[in-house]
């Protein structure tokens, strides 16, 4: 495979998943980890993603170094954002982590229903304290910030989720597959969002389509544990099948 074609790959992979690791770069490529080091810092040198410990991110990711940033399907987020606002009720309790697509949920925040945020995302918490309500209560939960995520994680963290029962949980979802279930790149983030969901009477997986059927090395949940899969496709598209055959509710 040619380097150009090697690095549209992994240019693509990011734009789908933010994220990406060495590792899992030189198996997708069928190169050494060497070679795909090599191509994450050339890429990294030409400002196209930015290169971080064991893979890249996208420069997108980082919401607060650019607030002009690029959003990729940008369109289809905010069509997600949008009816995933319609899921919320007057005085909700909330946990919502990070991502692309939530950000833009927390955008459209209506300003009258009084709503209380929990988020362990801390692009997530700045997000919600610029949009919601003066009634809105953030909660910003702390813990160890992953790099890769900026996502608090760790003991204390799930401890106070451990104390929390929410109305829904709005959880980023980077891979998501009807047999795998969701599941995520990294083993603590991986747990931190089990605590949220446990913390959670309602999980809502809000992810463009690109997303559904794939899968990564660390389980997060069953695909019935989630109860509203929020898409940009029509709830009735033939995509979607295997999902309602597991009596998911799409929207």
């Amino acid at each position: 495979m040619k380097k150009e074609q090697r690095h549209n790959i992994i240019l693509n992979e990011l734009h789908i998943h933010n994220r990406v690791l060495l590792t899992d770069l030189a198996g997708i490529l069928k190169i050494s980890i060497d070679t795909a080091r090599r191509d994450v810092k050339e890429l990294d040198n030409l400002q196209k993603l930015t290169k971080v410990h064991g893979g890249a991110v996208s420069n997108g990711f980082n919401i607060y170094s650019d607030r002009h940033r690029e959003i990729y399907e940008l369109g289809s987020k905010s069509i997600i954002a949008q009816k995933g606002i319609s899921l919320l009720n007057n005085g909700d309790i909330v946990i919502i982590s990070g991502g692309s697509t939530n950000i833009e949920l927390a955008k459209l925040l209506p300003k009258n229903m009084n709503l209380t945020f929990f988020t362990p995302s801390l692009p997530m918490a700045i997000e919600l304290l610029n949009n919601s309500s003066i009634n809105d209560e953030v909660i910003f939960i702390g813990g160890k910030l992953s790099r890769g995520s900026q996502l608090a994680t760790g003991g204390s963290a799930i401890n106070i989720l451990s104390e929390i029962k929410a109305d829904i949980c709005f959880l980023g979802t980077g891979y998501i597959d009807v047999n795998k279930g969701i599941t995520a790149i990294d083993w603590e983030i991986a747990q931190m969002k089990k605590a949220m969901i446990n913390a959670s009477k309602k999980l809502v997986s809000l992810t463009i389509s690109e997303k559904l059927n794939t899968h990564n090395r660390y389980k997060i949940c069953n695909i019935n544990s989630i109860h509203t899969l929020v898409t940009e496709l029509d709830p009735a598209s033939q995509i979607l099948n295997e999902y309602r055959r597991k009596n998911i509710t799409l929207l």
